[in-house]
């Protein structure tokens, strides 16, 4: 089974929370991102929850590369996020408006992606001075 539907696939069996393959625990969201197709891609994804928002970074592990779905939230006003309800042990969907971060609010978030996992800051050693988009997703 491929990697990111097994991560799917967990989300949303067991109310949000991830912790095999990997323990991300309730740390994850699934957006939804258009492609350029007009279909739909789902990446499962490290979130940062801060002001109401969620945070996604296009860290593609490290890559010099950014991932595809970055181009696809690059271009979208809004798209749709599956997070963990707040108190139940359920998934739900919200809608949210996309920004891209620049400047001193993208480190300020970039930041706040190292406190949450050292990996963040290790993959800044092997992606080649790329960096690494940041977007926020804010309910509608």
């Amino acid at each position: 089974m491929d990697f990111n539907q097994q991560i799917i696939d967990t989300f949303r069996a067991n109310g949000g929370e991830v912790n095999e393959p990997m323990p991300f625990g309730r740390a994850l969201v699934l957006v939804h991102v258009p492609k350029k197709d007009g279909g739909e891609r789902i990446a499962p994804l490290a979130a940062v929850r801060d002001d109401g928002a969620w945070h996604v970074v296009g860290s593609a592990g490290g890559s010099p590369k950014h991932p595809a779905w970055v181009y696809g939230l690059r271009r979208a006003e809004q798209v749709e996020l599956e997070v963990p309800a707040d108190e139940t042990n359920t998934v739900e969907t919200v809608t949210t408006a996309v920004t891209e971060l620049e400047g001193e609010t993208r480190e300020v978030v970039w930041e706040k992606f190292k406190e949450f996992s050292s990996g963040f800051a290790d993959y800044e050693k092997t992606a080649q001075g790329r960096v690494f988009p940041i977007f926020r997703l804010t309910p509608a």
